[in-house]
This record gives structure tokens, C-alpha cells and sequence, in this order.
């Protein structure tokens, strides 16, 4: 039998034309949705975002519409609810959720943690994300074909050390990702979550290096020495699974917890 030739796809068609997808999150690091996996994307202030969104509209060889720009808190009650409403009043349904949301300020080992710090950590990273999925759900019901793809981490199955609201925080996306799999599967709806491992970000690298008072590079160094692929990685590798998920290519796959770590999850076992 002969070989069956595949044809490359570009991240637009692979997630399929014409499908608004919603991306939730900071503009630094990984925030990058289906359609956006081919824009630079690390600006991490709301202020930038009209600069990123022509990164994205600009990106030669995508075939897409200019992103809709919406900022919002979503740890407010009318947060999650306006993004969905912007989605729906620029583009009319909603095919893909990204949640790419989380914070790790003041958090400490469990006989540090302050209280103010875990219900904040939790509030971001857990709580909002819930409450965006929430809001999100009975448009990508509608559509027949949905996606949801949340943005955990490996510290959520791993040991954390001082990231306990973190660690917490993001093993509850897990559970809620799988939960969301189980219950929206029978109304044509996936959710899946990525645990990226040492990834090269702003908050990751550069704060932690302020954090620590270290230099970045030795920072960098380290964290890359402690990863069996020997580096660490960067926004593109969790931007490429992300686009995976979100796409038909994985409409069989659903409640699934992906690491993008470069063989760190092997190694915890």
C-alpha cells in the first residue's frame, strides 16, 4: 500500500475557518489561541494589546479577521459574562474557549501562605477560570463543535515547594477540566488542559530571577538543567498544543491533562 501524502496545514485552517475562539488571559507567556499561534504575543500589559492584535492581523500566510479586543476582569461578576457577550456580538458563536489565566504573587509553603495570598491565587486561577468555562459553556453547546482548552501546569501533579495556592490552585483545573469533559461530551463540546513545565516567560524566568536576585541567565540555566530535553521551553511549544486541542485534528480527544515539559512529567513517574 502506498504512503498517504498529509497535507501541512496552517495554524488557521487547522482550526478551522470561520471559528471565533475567545482567548482568556494576560498577554504575556502562552495566551496564544488557535488562531493566534503564529503571532508573538508576549506583551504583558493590557495597554499593548492593540499592538499584538496587529502582530496577529499582519502574520503572513493566516487568513484571518482581526482579533476583538476585550478587557475585562474576570474575577468580577460581570467579567466572564461581557467577554462572552463581546465574542457573540462580533462573530455570533463561540467555537473555542482558551483560559490562559494565572498568578503566583505572595504565594509561600502552607505554614507561610497568608490568607489574603491563597484567595487571591485561588480567586484568579481557579475560581474565574470556573466562572469564565461557566459563562462560555452554552455558547459552545450551540455550536455544535466546541473546544475548551485550560491552561494548568505541571506543578499541579508535581512537587511545588513554595507554590502551594499555585499548586492548589491548578490541580482544581484539572479536576474541573475533566468535569467539563464528562458533561458537556454528549453535547459536541471537549475540554482539554495543558501542563506546561519550565517554559521561558516574563513570569516564569525574569520575575523569578528579580524574585530570587539572581541573574536571568544562571536562572534560565538552571531551570533548563533540571528538564530531560535539556531546555527549557518557550510560549510556541504550549502555543502549538493548544492550537492541537482546539482544533478538529483532536475532535476524539477530550478530558485529557497534556504536559508540555519537555519529559519532566516521565520523570516524576
Amino acid at each position: 500500500m502506498e504512503p498517504t501524502a498529509r497535507t501541512t496545514k496552517t495554524p488557521a485552517n487547522r482550526a478551522g475557518p470561520g471559528r471565533p475562539r475567545p482567548t482568556v488571559g494576560n498577554a504575556g507567556g502562552a495566551n496564544t489561541s488557535a488562531q493566534e499561534a503564529r503571532a508573538s504575543a508576549g506583551r504583558p500589559r493590557c495597554d499593548t494589546l492593540p499592538a499584538t492584535a496587529a502582530l496577529i492581523a499582519t502574520e503572513p500566510g493566516l487568513d484571518v479577521e482581526a482579533p476583538t479586543l476585550v478587557v475585562a476582569d474576570i474575577t468580577t461578576d460581570d467579567g466572564p459574562d461581557g467577554i462572552v457577550a463581546a465574542a457573540l456580538d462580533a462573530h455570533g458563536r463561540i467555537d473555542v474557549l482558551h483560559n490562559n489565566v494565572g498568578i503566583g504573587m505572595g504565594d509561600g509553603p502552607p505554614h507561610h501562605l497568608a490568607d489574603d495570598a491563597y484567595d487571591r491565587i485561588l480567586d484568579v486561577n481557579l475560581r474565574a477560570l470556573w466562572r469564565t468555562c461557566r459563562a462560555a459553556v452554552p455558547a459552545l453547546r450551540a455550536s455544535g463543535n466546541g473546544a475548551i482548552v485550560n491552561i494548568s501546569s505541571l506543578a499541579s501533579i508535581a512537587a511545588a515547594g513554595n507554590l502551594t495556592a499555585y499548586k492548589v490552585s491548578k490541580a482544581g483545573v484539572n479536576a474541573l477540566t475533566q468535569n467539563l469533559a464528562i458533561t458537556n461530551a454528549k453535547h459536541g463540546v471537549r475540554a482539554n488542559a495543558i501542563l506546561p513545565g519550565f517554559i521561558d516567560t516574563p513570569m516564569a524566568v525574569d520575575a523569578g530571577a528579580r524574585f530570587a536576585d539572581v541573574d536571568r541567565a544562571d536562572l534560565a540555566k538552571l531551570r533548563a538543567g533540571l528538564v530531560p530535553m535539556g531546555r527549557q521551553g518557550t510560549a510556541w511549544d504550549v502555543a502549538n498544543a493548544a492550537l492541537f486541542l482546539a482544533s478538529d485534528e483532536s475532535a476524539f480527544i477530550t478530558g485529557v491533562l497534556l504536559p508540555v515539559d519537555g519529559g519532566q512529567a516521565a520523570r516524576v513517574g
